[in-house]
């Protein structure tokens, strides 16, 4: 299932805490090769771990990581603003109706299902809180991997060349898309927008603009 975690709940789940972050550092340290930083729990983190982001989480059914992306606001701190700015020309990329989304990881042990859930929890997310696109940096091996799974993204600027190349760019999902996607993943409509309702009436985040408007 889909699980939606601000990082202040994490604690919650211990187990599939420990197992994404450990996910991170084998894929991002030991198979990209990325200079990231890995603490003695043998874990990847960064800054932006500790400034509360969204989690959306492919849990398997042992209740490990499969998978997962984390999302932070443009109108706060972000990576692609604060290291990568010069990728777009210098131009911050600020709005509200566009979240970052970052560390895009899959475990190695993982389901056929993981990577489609995550396209379609970031699609339940731009519907909630009425977002336009998500915008991230990524490297050339990880475009390849988007275009297989269908999510290539709107360059927006590009640095570097051959497997040391890397790109911001911006994605969207398109409300066709979310058929095709839900039979990928093997759940209904219903299902995947109560995985998001329940995450966020537990969680400790911001409330999307359809519940502010309701409330």
């Amino acid at each position: 299932m889909l699980r939606y975690l601000y990082g202040h709940d994490l604690h919650r789940f211990p187990g599939l805490a420990l197992s994404m972050f450990r996910d991170r550092a084998a894929q991002f340290a030991v198979r990209l090769g990325w200079d990231v930083e890995v603490n003695a729990e043998g874990e990847e983190r960064d800054d932006y771990d500790a400034l509360n982001p969204l989690y959306v989480i492919w849990e398997r059914p042992d209740g490990r990581h499969g998978g997962s992306m984390r999302f932070l606001p443009t109108t706060g701190r972000t990576m692609v603003n604060e290291h990568f700015a010069h990728l777009n020309s210098g131009q911050p990329i600020t709005s509200p109706l566009i979240w970052e989304c970052t560390r895009f990881c899959l475990s190695p042990e993982t389901d056929r299902r993981a990577a489609p859930a995550l396209a379609l929890g970031a699609g339940e997310l731009m519907v909630t809180f009425r977002l336009e696109h998500f915008v991230g940096v990524f490297d050339a091996r990880m475009e390849r991997i988007y275009a297989r799974m269908g999510l290539e993204p709107d360059v927006l600027g590009r640095a570097g060349r051959g497997r040391e190349a890397i790109g911001v760019g911006l994605w969207s999902m398109r409300r066709e898309a979310f058929g095709p996607t839900l039979d990928r993943v093997g759940v209904s409509r219903a299902t995947s927008r109560g995985w998001l309702r329940y995450g966020l009436a537990q969680g400790t985040g911001p409330v999307p603009a359809e519940r502010a408007q309701a409330g």
